[in-house]
C-alpha cells in the first residue's frame, strides 16, 4: 500500500464528484487515483494496483456494473473490494449483487459515510491479505 491508509481507484464520469471523493479520502490518508469511466478504469487498474475501487453506475463507454463484472472476471482483480457510489435503483442493486459488488453508497452521500465505507473495505482487504500470507 502506497498511502498510509491504502490506495483507492475512484471511477466517476463527473469531475466534480471525482474531486470531492479525492479530497475527502486524501484528508484521511488515502492515496487516490481517478478514472472518468469504466473503460479507463480497466486500462489503468493493473498499473494502479488499488486496495479499493469505487464505481459510479451510469458512465459513458462502460458503466460501473459492467466494469465490476469485468474486474471480477479478471483473476488479478477478482478479489479487489468494489463499492458502488451512485444514485442506485433497486435493479442496479440486484445487478451489482449478481456481479459481486461488495458495498453501496447512495448519492448524495455524507463524506464521513464514504470514508467509513472505504476504510472498512480497505481494512478487510488488508486482513484477508495477511491471512493468505500466513497460510502459504
Amino acid at each position: 500500500m502506497s498511502g498510509s491508509s491504502g490506495r483507492v481507484l475512484v471511477v466517476d464520469d463527473s469531475e466534480v464528484i471525482r474531486h470531492l471523493i479525492r479530497v475527502n479520502l486524501e484528508l484521511e490518508g488515502f492515496e487516490v487515483v481517478t478514472a472518468a469511466d469504466g473503460a479507463e478504469c480497466l486500462d489503468i487498474v493493473h498499473a494502479v494496483q488499488p486496495d479499493v475501487i469505487t464505481l459510479d453506475v451510469v458512465m459513458p463507454r462502460l458503466d460501473g456494473l459492467r466494469t465490476a463484472a469485468r474486474l471480477r472476471a479478471d483473476p488479478v482483480t477478482s478479489g479487489l473490494p468494489i463499492a458502488i457510489v451512485s444514485a442506485c435503483t433497486q435493479l442496479d442493486l440486484e445487478r451489482g449483487e449478481s456481479v459481486g459488488v461488495d458495498a453501496y453508497l447512495g448519492k448524495p452521500f455524507e463524506p464521513m459515510e464514504l470514508i467509513a465505507l472505504v476504510r472498512r473495505l480497505s481494512e478487510a482487504r488488508s486482513t484477508a491479505a495477511r491471512s493468505e500470507f500466513r497460510s502459504e
